[in-house]
């Protein structure tokens, strides 16, 4: 009965003709997948090249499948109502699978971030360890690997720090009233000058931010290669308070003056007499 229902009639040739489609799937999706390897070789990493590939493999052959099954009269509406039910069923059962796979495929496609770069996702700072195609693993600056969904990953802002070749810190260095504020600003761009990792272009940038209540601010704005950043920023700002102090520049610190009544009041009286 089930043979009746599904199957009409079959010669030879349609069976051949089946067969035949079914290798042209097998050969379609080998094309697909040298040219795809070969296209994203230097795009994508090794993991994520594999399951791209096989992916698109099983996309073939489910189209070649059915191709071959409808050439051969084989009636697939039952098939295909509960497979419909069923996936149904599955889809609200596994929603953030789903997503989290669509969203893996996105990042991969887009490529945001790779492996080894530091970023904040989420609130969450640290070198990304792993990209798979259900979540991403971060490895916090205390060591803490800590596993993201990536539906999580796409659908919330990614700061990526080391996404730019280039990258600019800054400092605000304060300085007393009394001292010379031009003075300060020369031997700061001196500095900058000597430190071989210190861009040109774009320029950095020494100047009066504003006069604070305790100090005269200066504004320091510096850029360096990415692979630099951090060791430049942490040993120029030593090195800047080092020499303006060997030139008797000193950083200010908040003061506060007091004055007492009973002083007022006493000099007030002695010029009386």
């Amino acid at each position: 009965m089930l043979d009746k229902v599904i199957w009409g009639t079959v010669t030879v040739f349609h069976l051949f003709a089946a067969a035949g489609i079914l290798l042209l799937a097998v050969l379609v999706a080998k094309v697909l997948t040298l040219y795809l390897k070969r296209f994203f070789k230097e795009k994508l990493s090794r993991d994520h090249l594999q399951m791209v590939s096989k992916l698109v493999s099983f996309t073939v052959y489910v189209i070649g499948f059915m191709t071959a099954f409808a050439f051969l009269g084989l009636n697939l509406t039952g098939l295909i109502f509960a497979g419909s039910i069923a996936g149904v069923i599955l889809g609200f059962a596994s929603q953030s699978i789903i997503g989290n796979f669509f969203s893996g495929l996105f990042l991969i496609i887009e490529r945001p971030m790779k492996i080894g770069d530091n970023v904040n996702i989420e609130t969450i700072n640290g070198f990304v360890e792993d990209i798979r195609i259900l979540s991403t693993t971060l490895r916090t600056y205390d060591g803490l690997l800590v596993r993201i969904p990536n539906q999580t990953v796409f659908t919330n802002r990614l700061t990526n720090y080391v996404g730019n070749i280039v990258r600019r810190f800054e400092y605000v260095v304060g300085i007393r009233y009394r001292d010379d504020a031009d003075l300060a600003i020369r031997i700061i761009r001196e500095i900058i000058q000597q430190q071989p990792f210190a861009l040109v272009k774009p320029r950095p940038q020494v100047f009066v931010d504003n006069l604070g209540d305790n100090a005269v601010n200066i504004f320091v704005r510096v850029w360096a290669p990415v692979s630099e950043w951090y060791d430049l920023k942490m040993i120029l700002l030593w090195k800047i308070k080092k020499i303006l102090e060997e030139n008797g520049i000193e950083i200010a610190f908040p003061q506060r003056t007091l004055w007492f009544a009973d002083s007022v009041v006493v000099e007030k009286e002695s010029k009386r007499t």
